[in-house]
């Protein structure tokens, strides 16, 4: 059980569930709850004498607005220091390595045992050593040595949670902070910030498939989008961001527009650093509960973007927080910012100022000219509907070009300029995102959000287009999807790959093979997924001691966990890495191992793989604890 996800309990509940929030009956009990205030992470807790943090934190009941300061609240638990108000995250802990710490906690709950883990020198593992107990109306102090530079947490559990895998439920689910280590000698302000991601839920199995009915709150520092921190820099400036997941849920962190530099991983115990060479150069970074990552980015093209969950249900509006659960939503009307009513949760928006002076110009070689239609697909319903994309060229007119699911391949030349004009043939407002693409703002596929003032991108209405130019910078493995109403328009259809290919390559569909994951339409099929559009794909056909590039893609709208495999019989084979997320793997990462993957939601990975003796494979694509969701056949001749 330790190792369930929201993801994967979601299975349990029926589609048509809806719950409303209601408070437990002690939350009108005693004095009223002390309002949170949000916690961004930039003030240490504590008081520092001579090379000694004292620390005092409590546990409180507490009122908690994750929306706006006037919505209804969440009455919960919430840590605060001696003295101040609750936060979420809890205080922030953050010393230079070597620095002693003094934490006491008090546990003023009358009948409840609080459990805190996180707080010690970081030499033990998770739930182990650094695990204090302390008992109701009761005080304990630990005192411990800051040990290796990195990024931690500290959680607390009045259940006596093994694992923060498990504890998602309720007004324990916010007991979380930071706590950061700096290597010896750091003596100027840091100039990082810190990230929590928090999750909170009152029902046992939450209905994550459509939050927009079940009251689900996915925070960062505490609020919710569109009431999380806008981040703001100007063009060129570094960008250092500590992310901690302290929930129960995996989370794939996507950057749009960006590349960003893994610069270190943990996962509670410790954290390890890559030598700069070696660190994994991604846009989206699949997170597990308890994980940790320093990250590096240079935002170098001004305009507004986006850092968010790339589970797609994590990233939609929730139920309500006081009433019953709305319902069941209808297609998105094209009123309002799309970018505020259709999407919530865990995403920020980061705004890059131009430098002073500097320019923009259009690239004014003459671009290469496609039409991407999005149309309706056969077999669809109003609540299950079916829409598919369809590619065509724009320099020749011809017929309608037919429509598939997944989306027809887009192959594109790095370097070449293109201009790829989206039509909207469906009943519903859409966008596209161009998923890992290094390009222009206005051209990012976010509706109402994407550009920059007095100058954002609409949604693309009925029977409208929007024309998005820009100029590949790299090849690689890419994906194109919807950005409006993900989890109704990505299920119904709208996803495809898009390859870039270097200027003087070819591209071979038969030695080149796309193999796209994604979510099957009907909510009958929600055990399986789609591998290339089918649950039951057809059969790969290759030859022996012939070099292919394999190119994963999960686009799945909430599974962030899979695993995709490449066996002979239960055996796996072997193939060597080439690239993540597009970016080429350095050599020391470029290597031969078993073939079999963890993937999440947006993530693309690269392999090669040279068939050795004929024979029947099969590309196997699995949930994180190994139930089978679609088997491809390969036959190798």
């Amino acid at each position: 059980m330790a190792r369930l996800t929201l993801a994967m309990l979601v299975l349990a509940v029926p589609a048509t569930a809806s719950v409303a929030y209601v408070p437990r009956p002690e939350a009108s009990a005693g004095p009223a709850p002390e309002r949170v205030v949000v916690n961004d992470n930039r003030t240490p807790a504590g008081t520092l004498r001579g090379g000694v943090l004292t620390v005092r934190v409590e546990v409180r009941r507490s009122d908690w607005r994750p929306d706006g300061e006037d919505d209804p609240g969440i009455e919960l638990l919430a840590f605060a220091e001696d003295g101040g108000p609750p936060r979420i995250p809890g205080p922030l802990i953050r010393v230079v390595e070597g620095t002693e710490i003094r934490a006491s906690v008090r546990n003023p709950l009358p009948d409840e045992t609080l459990v805190v883990h996180g707080l010690g020198a970081r030499a033990a593992a998770p739930g182990g050593g650094d695990t204090i107990r302390v008992a109701p109306g009761a005080t304990r102090e630990v005192r411990f040595v800051a040990g290796a530079p990195g990024t931690y947490c500290y959680w607390g559990s009045t259940r006596d949670a093994a694992s923060m895998a498990v504890r998602f439920r309720g007004r324990e689910s916010q007991l979380y902070g930071a706590l950061i280590i700096d290597p010896a000698g750091s003596e100027a302000p840091p100039r990082d910030r810190v990230l929590v991601i928090g999750v909170w839920s009152e029902v046992p199995l939450p209905q994550i498939l459509d939050s927009s009915r079940t009251p689900l709150r996915m925070v960062i520092n505490g609020k919710a989008w569109p009431h999380t921190e806008r981040l703001a820099y100007t063009a060129g400036d570094t960008v250092r961001w500590r992310v901690v997941n302290a929930s129960a849920a995996v989370h794939p962190m996507h950057l749009h527009g960006f590349y960003y530099r893994v610069d270190r991983r943990g996962d509670g115990a410790r954290d390890s650093a890559y030598a700069p060479a070696d660190a994994p150069l991604v846009v989206t970074e699949r997170m597990g509960p308890g994980r940790t990552m320093s990250l590096t980015w240079v935002p170098v093209r001004p305009g507004n973007w986006l850092f968010h969950c790339h589970d797609n249900a994590h990233i939609q509006p929730s139920g309500p927080l006081g009433g019953a659960g709305e319902p069941a939503k209808a297609a998105p009307a094209h009123a309002g910012n799309h970018a505020l009513r259709t999407m919530g949760g865990l995403v920020m928006g980061v705004q890059v100022r131009p430098r002073p002076g500097m320019a923009t110009t259009a690239d004014p070689r003459p671009r290469r000219r496609l039409r991407l239609v999005a149309r309706v697909d056969s077999g669809g319903t109003p609540g299950e509907p079916a829409y598919a994309f369809a590619l065509e060229d724009g320099s020749s007119p011809r017929a309608p070009a037919p429509a598939s699911v997944p989306g027809p391949r887009i192959v594109l030349k790095r370097g070449e300029p293109v201009s790829i004009t989206v039509v909207n043939e469906l009943p519903e407002v859409t966008s596209v995102h161009w998923h890992g693409i290094e390009l222009e703002s206005y051209f990012d596929g976010v509706a109402d959000f994407a550009g920059s003032a007095g100058r954002l991108a609409p949604a693309i209405a009925p029977r409208d287009s929007f024309e998005a130019r820009f100029t590949p910078p790299r090849a690689g493995t890419f994906i194109y999807h919807t950005h409006m109403e993900e989890l109704r328009q990505q299920r119904a259809g709208l996803s495809g790959a898009l390859v870039v290919i270097d200027p003087e390559a070819t591209f071979d569909p038969a030695t080149d093979i796309v193999l796209l994951v994604s979510t099957p339409r009907r909510d009958a099929d929600r055990d399986r997924a789609f591998l290339n559009g089918s649950t039951s794909p057809a059969p790969l056909e290759l030859r022996t001691g012939t070099r292919y590039r394999l190119r994963l893609i999960n686009i799945h709208t909430y599974r962030p966990s899979l695993r995709i495999e490449l066996s002979q019989d239960s055996t796996l084979l072997r193939w060597r890495a080439l690239a993540k997320d597009g970016a080429d793997l350095p050599p020391s990462r470029a290597t031969i191992a078993r073939s079999s993957i963890q993937i999440g939601n947006g993530e693309t990975y690269d392999f090669e793989f040279v068939p050795a003796a004929p024979g029947a494979l099969h590309v196997d694509v699995r949930t994180g604890v190994g139930e089978l969701l679609v088997s491809m056949p390969v036959r190798v001749r």
